[in-house]
């Protein structure tokens, strides 16, 4: 058990056992600040969201720990029986928190073009653009729950202080990375891509972050202080994406020389950047639009520089058509 979850597990448990005997109080507490924003129910949808989801973390802590004592203190965890029960777990998640996020927070999420079930019985690398809260988990539900994946997803290293997501991706192929800490990242993602089941996604973001103009800018930066003017000005052309940065992706493709790759973009919560944005959107009445291109692996260059720019190339694709098609609102109040 990593040092971490001593401290993440209790205190999830303990927060969430506060938050049911004490709800009553924030029940009135969101109450009354409704008539601040009319008609909205800002606080309450925020307070149930939070109950829903602290509530399933404690739940699947104790199920968690009651799988690791069942597959013999940890032993057989890695096993495709015990990998395969864990992924169900996922997609029931999944499944919970977007059926409340569709009723409380009114949000739709719809799909266009070939979807990554368009050639089953062959692995995919998925490669999604970044922007907008919760894209991440977005894509996951999808893949799982839509197309019958099984996805490999390259996560940040923060995202492991929440205990559940920390213990539940540690028992099935992921990586929690962190670009400050001296590891080689393109060889720990190799490995992860590697060895792909006809049924399996291997999932990662190229941009690394979600957009805002700040990292747009800081990007373009980043590529004239290394002294590719090139790239740097191609990525000054892309308004709505970050400079992709290739390494993983081309590990990645290294590593699964049978996998296509499907490239993801969407539309519909890109303004909501900060926790404020969030809040001044309740209900948020939005349509998530995720569009999606099977790329077949023979359509895809050899060598490290024509990759890059095949990266580059799809990335303006994508780019292009974020830009014809903007944030759609749901009839508000249904």
């Amino acid at each position: 058990m990593r040092k971490r979850r001593l401290l993440t597990v209790p205190a999830v448990l303990v927060v969430t056992v506060l938050l049911w005997t004490t709800l009553p109080l924030w029940v009135i507490l969101a109450a009354a600040a409704s008539p601040l924003v009319p008609g909205r129910w800002r606080a309450p949808r925020l307070l149930w969201m939070a109950v829903v989801y602290l509530t399933i973390e404690a739940v699947l802590l104790v199920v968690l720990a009651g799988l690791w004592l069942a597959a013999g203190c940890g032993r057989r965890l890695r096993t495709a029986y015990w990998e395969g029960i864990h992924y169900e777990l996922v997609q029931g998640v999944m499944w919970v928190l977007f059926s409340e996020a569709r009723r409380v927070l009114h949000l739709e999420v719809v799909s266009e073009g070939p979807s990554p079930d368009a050639h089953p019985g062959r692995p995919i690398l998925v490669c999604c653009r970044h922007a907008g809260p919760g894209d991440s988990f977005t894509l996951i539900h999808t893949l799982m729950d839509w197309y019958d994946r099984e996805p490999r997803v390259v996560l940040k290293e923060t995202l492991a202080w929440d205990p559940v997501i920390d213990t539940l991706l540690g028992r099935i192929p992921a990586r929690f990375i962190s670009p400050g800490r001296g590891t080689d990242l393109e060889t720990e993602i190799g490995a992860l891509a590697s060895d792909l089941d006809a049924d399996d996604a291997f999932v990662i973001f190229p941009e690394g972050g979600n957009f805002t103009a700040e990292r747009r800018d800081r990007a373009i930066a980043r590529l004239e202080g290394l002294g590719l003017h090139a790239m740097a000005q191609r990525a000054d052309q892309m308004i709505h994406v970050l400079a992709p940065r290739p390494g993983g992706l081309l590990a990645a493709l290294d590593a699964a020389p049978d996998a296509d790759v499907v490239m993801v973009a969407h539309t519909g919560l890109d303004h909501v950047l900060t926790a404020g944005d969030v809040w001044r959107a309740l209900p948020m009445d939005k349509r998530l639009v995720m569009r999606w291109w099977q790329v077949p692996r023979e359509e895809i260059p050899s060598g490290r520089e024509a990759r890059i720019e095949w990266l580059y190339d799809w990335w303006a694709r994508i780019d292009t058509w974020v830009t014809q098609h903007r944030p759609e609102d749901l009839p508000s109040g249904r």
